[in-house]
Formats: structure tokens, C-alpha cells, sequence
């Protein structure tokens, strides 16, 4: 009787077509691979390329983990993310500003990996990333709350409806509690897959001064 284990181990992996890389030629600073790399992404029509699971740590010490979308890339390499600091993610951040973002384009066999610190944005910066956003975006944000448990659905509605009024009577409202992120890298990885498992992996570490590059073993 096949287990789970063998059906797992029956599915194929790293079956994406890897671009030809040549890490010797990598640029002296990461930002110019990674916008290569998400461009290259975005033109081979990847889904969500420019989405990244953002990994924090809780007040307890336990980690977490969500898929969000990078909004902008900084000239120094910094990545810039938006979220409620209601939300679990905004209070780690603001507990513990150690994270790490994670991107994934399975179609080319790429991986980035970036460990860093999240610095908190202008307020001003904050409020122009919230009125960009769709209407209903902002509006869920104005009614507050996000995570919680949802114990009444008619007054969740309501709340709702409220924040929509709200934004009717001044379409410039911002809610205090929208916050913008950059994660300031202190090392980013680039993963191109093999699937003989002979990857290739090249890493940035910051310096004082600049990068240090380093082609690790797969």
C-alpha cells in the first residue's frame, strides 16, 4: 500500500526552467540582480512575482510567516512593505524589526532570500502608499481590526459601511494605523535551482563599506 510519504516522493520538484546565470558576472551590489531577476520574473509571466513570504518573530519568540506583495525596491536594496500595525505582523514588527523576506518564482527554478531589519516610514510616506490603495482595500482598513476573530457578522458589515461613508464625506481620509516597512537588508541570497541538486547560490552580505560576495556550496 503506497504511504503518503511515497506519494510525495512520487511528485516532481524543481521542474521549473532555470535562465542561464552566471554568478562570476553578478553585479558588485545585490539591488541590480534582484530587479534583473524580478523583471526577468514578471516578463515570463510568473504569477505574483512580486509577491514574498515575510517571516517575523512574536513576543513569545515563535515564529510566523504570510505571503504579501513588495511594493517598491530601493536604490540601496531595501524592500518596501505596507500593513495595519493592528495586524500581527505590524506588532511583531514593532516588537522585533528582525525579519526575513522570501520570494519564490517556481516557473525559472529562483529563489531570493533576504534577512534584514524593518525600519518604520514617514507618517506622510504611509498615508500616500494608503490612498493609492483600491477603495475597498482602505475601507477594510478604516473599519479596523484585521486578524481578529470575527464574532458578528452584521456588525462587521456595519463597520464596514461606516469606513465607506467615511471615505464618501472625505476621500483623503488616512487610517493612523496604516504603516509603511522597509526591510534593510543585511544578507540577500540568490537560488537558482538544478535538478540534479547542483544549484547554484550566491550571497550579499552587507559590509561597512559595501557587499561582500560569496558563492556558496548547493
Amino acid at each position: 500500500m503506497q504511504t503518503l510519504r511515497d506519494e510525495l516522493r512520487g511528485v516532481p520538484s524543481i521542474v521549473g526552467q532555470a535562465p542561464p546565470f552566471d554568478w562570476s558576472s553578478a553585479p558588485d551590489a545585490p539591488q541590480e540582480l534582484f530587479l534583473q531577476w524580478l523583471r526577468h520574473a514578471i516578463g515570463a509571466g510568473v504569477p505574483e512575482a512580486r509577491a514574498a513570504t515575510l517571516s517575523t518573530v512574536d513576543g513569545d519568540g515563535l515564529p510566523d510567516a504570510r505571503v504579501l506583495i513588495v511594493k517598491d525596491v530601493t536604490d540601496d536594496c531595501g524592500f518596501k512593505i505596507a500593513t495595519s500595525d493592528e495586524s500581527p505582523k505590524g506588532l511583531q514588527l514593532r516588537h522585533n524589526p528582525n525579519c526575513a523576506l522570501t520570494f519564490l518564482w517556481g516557473p525559472l527554478a529562483r529563489s531570493v532570500r533576504v534577512r534584514g531589519v524593518a525600519e518604520q516610514a514617514s507618517a506622510s510616506e504611509s498615508a500616500e502608499d494608503f490612498l493609492a490603495r483600491h477603495p475597498q482595500a482602505r475601507a477594510i482598513v478604516l473599519a479596523g481590526g484585521q486578524s481578529s476573530v470575527i464574532s458578528d457578522e452584521a456588525a462587521r458589515d456595519a463597520e464596514l459601511e461606516q469606513a465607506k461613508a467615511t471615505m464618501k464625506a472625505d476621500d483623503h481620509v488616512v487610517s493612523p494605523h496604516w504603516t509603511v516597512w522597509t526591510i534593510v537588508p543585511n544578507s540577500i541570497e540568490f537560488w537558482q535551482g538544478d535538478p540534479s541538486r547542483d544549484h547554484q547560490r550566491l550571497r550579499y552580505v552587507r559590509t561597512g563599506s559595501g557587499w561582500d560576495i560569496q558563492h556558496l556550496r548547493p
